[in-house]
């Protein structure tokens, strides 16, 4: 899977997660100052991506991440 199509998957899960339009989900976006996510959202955010991608993610380590472009980087470790 390439960066692009991981991308575009963690737009559309930031989206219907945080109920927004895509066109706001950015890659510099900070998931709690830009699009608004609370602790809980931040939670929905990590089983949105393992579910999308089917894997499993280090909740922790995922819950650090700040950014869609951090999402993406850290999910791409993930993916083969």
């Amino acid at each position: 899977m390439d960066r692009s199509e991981i991308q575009n998957r963690v737009t559309s899960v930031v989206a219907s997660v945080l109920g927004i339009d895509p066109a706001e989900v950015l890659p510099a976006s900070n998931f709690v100052f830009d699009l608004g996510a609370d602790s809980l959202k931040s939670v929905e955010l990590v089983a949105g991506f393992e579910e999308e991608f089917d894997i499993d993610l280090d909740e922790d380590k995922a819950r650090e991440v700040q950014t869609v472009e951090g999402a993406v980087d850290f999910i791409a470790q993930y993916v083969k």
